[in-house]
């Protein structure tokens, strides 16, 4: 049996394309849809179809930018380095952090969420115990081998899609075999425009809508940063990017589709899991511990994603820096992971149950996604930038994996992030992150703009 391709820095090539494929879904496919569906669904009714449409489209596009890039320097670890590779030093150092600092908060959202499915069974166990299991569980996990994460991954992958197909699949059989609720309400696909509204609760509560749909979103430029370590990366990656995208939009608004076709709109609580409410209706009495245990499951899949995520681009930070500190996170094991870049980013973690803990913040849940999403949207502008730069450069490949008609779309993208990071401010608990997003931007994005005010030097074609 062959043995895996071992990169130049140690790092092994040990990803098949089902990992890739499974860790893409994965790293997007969490509580996003599963928990955050029917809050969103309730702000804006049969609208949300349209966000999710326009959202996913929109990531496309960027998937298509970085893939772009990646197929041609495959040998890159994380699309990050090409941010530094054709904006400068400067962007490409604030990036990596912001970025990184961004993975740790999507973590804590996960553990927030984890913490909250294990009391469901066990309402008397400590939050912070069960944030801490996890942790050290799916850290270990990601220490063992970039194979055994991808292992993980693929089956925790598998338990969201599995979920979500019988979702679909149990109301389509409530749809045409004409099943009636206890009040008498017939499932039909009418039901999604049954007093169709565009805006049922206005424009503000819409554009609210946005934010959560971002987060559910966010995590699939993961696929990217599995390249580095994936066997026949220029064959996996046009598949894996493309792929991807549309079995994601067909899950998130396939599901939105059925939900709201079983349940009207109107009477969907925001406050539970719409998957939760659809298996009840369809009579299954066991179907809130069920998805319980998806739930809990796409929640410990998106934090084993980011635990690999974060490791890996403090591994890459460290590899382009001089900086003595940061000589510990250039370490690779013996099992080719980048194992000091994992243990502080688990280390960091461990300041989830102290977020949950402040009685100033009434939504951790909330507050944490908020922080992630705002780091993220700086940083896929960036890559945008960055793409557009890389068009210029003497490493363009005419007949690469090319993002289409990006005089358009890459303008059109940037535009797009810009709007996002203006609807947080549309939720009050949003605001608070975002205010920090931009005193972030200004002050260490200012500290790191003043060290490395040498602009770019794009090589000619």
């Amino acid at each position: 049996m062959a043995s895996n391709p071992i990169n130049e820095d140690g790092t092994k090539r040990s990803l098949q394309n089902r990992h890739v494929q499974m860790i893409a879904i994965g790293g997007t496919i969490g509580t996003g849809l599963f928990l955050g569906a029917g809050n969103s669904i309730a702000k804006t009714g049969p609208s949300i179809i349209i966000v999710y449409a326009v959202l996913g489209m929109f990531f496309f596009l960027m998937m298509r930018a970085i893939g772009e890039m990646l197929y041609a320097s495959p040998e890159e670890h994380t699309f990050v380095a090409f941010i530094a590779k054709y904006l400068g030093m400067g962007p490409g150092v604030f990036a990596a952090w912001t970025y990184w600092l961004g993975l740790i908060f999507v973590a804590m959202a996960e553990l927030t969420a984890i913490s909250t499915y294990v009391q469901y069974w066990f309402p008397t166990w400590n939050t912070s115990l069960i944030q801490i299991v996890f942790l050290l569980v799916l850290g270990s996990v990601n220490l063992i081998a970039a194979k055994m994460f991808g292992e993980a991954e693929f089956w925790f992958a598998m338990i969201k899609i599995i979920a979500i197909i019988a979702l679909i699949a149990v109301g389509l059989m409530m749809i045409f075999t004409g099943f009636k609720d206890a009040s008498g309400v017939q499932a039909s696909f009418g039901n999604i425009f049954h007093h169709f509204q565009m805006f049922p609760h206005g424009m503000n509560a819409f554009i609210a809508a946005f934010p959560m749909v971002f987060f559910a979103f966010q995590g699939i430029e993961f696929v990217s940063i599995t390249i580095g370590e994936t066997k026949n990366p220029r064959k996996v990656l046009p598949k894996a990017v493309n792929q991807t995208i549309y079995r994601i939009l067909i899950f998130y608004i396939g599901a939105m589709v059925i939900i709201m076709s079983i349940n009207p709109w109107q009477e969907i609580n925001p406050a539970q899991s719409p998957f939760v409410q659809v298996f009840k209706l369809a009579g299954l009495p066991a179907a809130a511990a069920v998805i319980n245990f998806v739930v809990l499951t796409s929640a410990a899949s998106a934090l084993n994603s980011a635990i690999f995520s974060a490791g890996r681009h403090l591994y890459t930070s460290a590899m382009e820096s001089e900086a003595a500190a940061l000589k510990p996170f250039r370490h690779v094991s013996k099992t080719g992971v980048p194992s000091g870049g994992i243990f502080l980013s688990v280390a960091l973690m461990f300041v989830s149950p102290i977020i949950s803990a402040l009685p100033q913040i009434t939504s951790a849940f909330e507050f944490v996604t908020s922080a992630s999403s705002d780091l993220c949207i700086l940083v896929y502008a960036l890559a945008i930038l960055a793409h557009r730069q890389y068009k210029k450069s003497q490493d363009f490949l005419s007949d690469g994996f090319l993002m289409p008609a990006y005089k358009i779309t890459s303008p059109a993208t940037i535009i797009f992030f810009a709007v996002i990071f203006i609807s947080l401010f549309f939720n009050p608990g949003s605001v608070i992150p975002a205010v920090g997003a931009i005193i972030w931007c200004i002050g260490f994005g200012g500290s790191v703009w003043l060290r490395y005010r040498k602009p770019a030097e794009v090589p000619a074609k």
